[in-house]
Formats: C-alpha cells, structure tokens, sequence
C-alpha cells in the first residue's frame, strides 16, 4: 500500500501538465499516473482536485541569523533556521540555501570553516537545505582559492563572491574580492565542477556616488537607488561574465536588479555561454519610488530597488528565460530594526519575503500576467534545483524524485496580514490581495502543513550534498 496518494490535481511535471495521481512511497515519489489507476489504497489521501500541485519550492537565496553573530548592521539579531525554515515551509518551500564564509583571518581550511557553520543547523530546520560558500575580500588568497576543489567534492559547488563592499562604515567587513581573485576563483570553479554566483555592483562607482551624496547632503535612505546605481550593475554584471566567458566558468548574478544587467546576461546567454541570473521577488514587487514613504527602508536590499521600467524588465526576464530564478535574498529582522537605519550608510539589507514568495509570484506571475504553470515551477523551484544541483533530487514531480510538493488552490483569495503569517512582525507585501495559496506542502513524502494545520518539526531538516550536472557547466539552463 501507497504511504500517501495527491489524486486529482493538474500537476507540474518535466514533462508539462496533465490531470494525474502522484504517488508517494517513503520518502520518494514512486509514479506519476493517470487518475484512479491506483485506485484509493493509501495511507493518506489528498484530494487536490480543482488544484495545482507543484514542486516544492527551492529558494536560492537566504541569510540565517545567529544571535551570536555579530550584524553588519548593528546590534540586530536576524531569524535564525527555526524562523526562516518555518515561515518558508508554511509558504510552500521546502529546500533553502545559506550563506557560509568558507574565507577565515588566518585559516585556510575553508571545508572546515563551511563545517564549522554546518554544524549550527542540525536538530533547527524544518525543511532540507544547503550552503554557498563565500569568499570574502583580503581573506581569498592563492593559498586557500586552490581548495575550491574540496568544497566542490564535498557537495558544496556554488562560490559566492561580492565584485564591491557595503557602505563606508567603521567595523563593516570587507567583502569585495578584486578582478584578478575573481578570475582565480573562476578557474578553480571552471576546472572542478563548480558555479559562481556574483553580488555584482561596481565597487569604484557606489563609493564615489557615496562620496558624491556627503557633498550634495543627499544622504537620506530614500536616496540608495542613485548610489547603487544602474550602472553600477551594468559595469560589474558585464566585467563578471567577459571573466566566465574567457575562464569557462558557470555563473549566475545574484539579486539581479536593473534593467541593464538582465540585458547584460541575456546576451551571454544567447551566445550559449553557461551564465544565469536570479532577481528576488523585492525587486519584481516593488520600485525605487517605494523608497519615499515614511517608512520605505522596509523595501530595501542590496543592491537597492530601480525604477518601474526596471521592475517590469525582470517580469520580462523572468517569462522570457533571461533570468531563471525567482529568490527573496531572504533576512528576518524586526520591523524596529529594519526601519531604525536613515541614511544610505546604514539601512538593514534583506527582507522578509521567504514566505509569501510562492504565492505572491503565482498570483502576480500566473493570475495577473499568464505565465504559464510549467514557467512558474521552473523559476520557483526547477531553475534553482539544476543550478545549484539538486536536481533531479529536488525541483520535479517525477518518479525517483523527492517528494517535496506544494498544492496551490488557484481559487483562495487572501489579503496578505501578519496575523496569517509565521515570521516578523513586519511584512512589505501587507495589504496586498493575491489569488492562488499554498494549501499543502510535503517534505520528502511527510505532510508537513495542509489546510492550516502544522505537523512539521525541526528535526526534519536534512543536509543536501550537491553536484552540479554537465548541462550546467556547459551552457545555460531554459
């Protein structure tokens, strides 16, 4: 007898949509039937009629908190993996990739510096996940880029590197690595099977438009957009990936936020280059003019909202495959924390979007703009599993699959309040009216929420070791 049984709904698959039964054994998805031709012998029975049910979410991009970690911001203590794990699972998402700086003052075992933060998550996730391994500034060196490799055999493929560094602040580290370490690191990533994902800002143009605002006392929040300029974004983006074209290198932008650097990698793209881009659902929500409500550094992450023509040139990406993941660069703090930095030195980046990402992208991307189903799991979930290699593991609703699954009900209609929600006390989409829910979400073959019942716990959470498919390497994903 089947351990669970989704009978009824239009289902996402590989392959497209179709009305069929999935069916679940374990931990694995053990076939994807045509309805009734397994009759009703299960343990558990969804009916997911008049629903979608679609993999489960993979979100790209989140930075978990410690309480005793020092910010960048302050004396602000972000969500840590209870807080965020919960709120995506209950959002749909059941598999998350963090931040852990492999690149340690005075260390260059950088395995044991991805470890040494690994090693803080068991027994506190409520849903899988994994890590990108950062190389921080003066801390990348020739003696620790070459151990790329163990990071890469050890499951851990995707480097993060920043191309500038926040804002000019005492204490705040320095993250930028140059262009000569970046062609370094995209080597080791060329020769060993890895990916590199680029926060891509021209570090020379933001510090001197800092510089710019001091004299013209242009330094309140509302003014980040001009200093974390467009071009800024088109410099960087471009540099980064005549180094990918000329390493091999596979590589994404992360948080992709203008209009210049979306063109910027469709370009490459078109001309078959293994090159990607992820913008977060922030930047396709909201635009640089949000900044000038009362409390606008709600809205902001780094790099910073652009303008509505910016905004819209995402969505375009997003249905036309210039960009392929839809991520939150997800940071859970208070809404006192988050609005307390006034000025474009000292506004909280990150936002608090892990859970509503799901359905906000299926009412704005599929209700309001006809994206299609098969479009919608692919940069919620697909994209990100081939590119950061999970899949086929994650990211599909395919026999031998994970069975992560999220049932959407296309008919719920909501206004989105705090009082639903599971993480904050603050969220920028408040107020919005969506249609189409996450109703049930399974985590490899458990029922975790389903119909505003939690049965998910924090030890349910696993580690996924990674490799990154020769699809992936060679050219760019669809």
């Amino acid at each position: 007898m089947l351990d669970l049984l989704i009978r009824g709904g239009q289902v996402v698959t590989p392959t497209g949509v179709g009305q069929w039964d999935v069916a679940v054994q374990g931990e694995k998805i053990v076939g994807v039937v045509l309805p009734g031709s397994l009759g009703s012998e299960a343990a558990e029975v969804i009916d997911a009629t008049g629903k979608i049910v679609a993999p489960g979410g993979v979100e790209a991009h989140t930075h978990v908190g410690f309480p005793h970690r020092d910010n960048i911001w302050g004396n602000t203590t972000t969500a840590g993996p209870e807080d965020l794990s919960l709120a995506a699972l209950w959002g749909g998402t059941t598999t998350m990739m963090d931040f852990a700086i492999a690149t340690q003052p005075g260390s260059d075992d950088v395995l044991a510096a991805v470890h040494t933060h690994a090693d803080l998550f068991p027994g506190r996730m409520y849903i899988d996940y994994s890590f990108h391994c950062s190389f921080h500034g003066p801390s990348t060196t020739t003696r620790n880029i070459p151990r790329i490799r163990e990071l890469i055999e050890a499951g851990f493929p995707s480097i993060k590197v920043y191309t500038t560094n926040h804002a000019p602040r005492p204490n705040r580290p320095i993250t930028m690595i140059s262009t000569g370490q970046l062609v370094s690191v995209m080597e080791q990533a060329a020769e060993h099977g890895g990916i590199v994902a680029i926060h891509a800002e021209d570090d020379e143009v933001v510090q001197w438009n800092y510089e710019l605002a001091r004299e013209q006392e242009e330094w309140a929040w509302y003014y980040l957009p001009k200093i974390r300029s467009n071009l800024s974004e088109d410099l960087a983006v471009r540099r980064a990936i005549i180094v990918a074209e000329h390493t091999g290198a596979a590589m994404y932008i992360v948080h992709t936020s203008a209009r210049e650097g979306v063109d910027a990698i469709a370009e490459s793209r078109a001309k078959g280059h293994p090159v990607d881009g992820e913008t977060i659902l922030l930047y396709c929500s909201f635009n640089s003019e949000n900044y000038k409500e009362h409390d606008g550094m709600k809205y902001h992450t780094y790099p910073s909202t652009k303008s509505e023509d910016s905004r819209l040139r995402l969505w375009d990406g997003l249905h036309r495959g210039d960009l392929n993941i839809l991520a939150t660069d997800a940071i859970g703090t208070s809404y006192a924390d988050k609005i307390k930095g006034r000025t474009v030195v000292d506004v909280q980046g990150g936002n608090i979007g892990i859970e509503i990402r799901m359905g906000v992208a299926y009412s704005e991307g599929v209700v309001k703009q006809g994206m299609s189903l098969e479009r919608y799991a692919a940069i919620t979930s697909t994209n990100p599993a081939k590119l950061l290699g999970f899949y086929p593991q994650k990211g599909a609703i395919a026999a031998g699959s994970d069975a992560d699954i999220v049932v959407i009900d296309p008919n719920e209609r909501r206004t989105i309040a705090m009082e639903q929600l599971h993480i904050g006390d603050y969220n920028p989409w408040e107020g919005w009216e969506v249609q189409g829910w996450p109703t049930v979400v399974t985590l490899r073959g458990k029922v975790m929420v389903k119909d505003g019942q939690f049965m998910g716990d924090t030890s349910q959470g696993r580690l996924i070791p990674r490799k990154l498919s020769s699809a992936v390497l060679k050219g760019p994903i669809s």
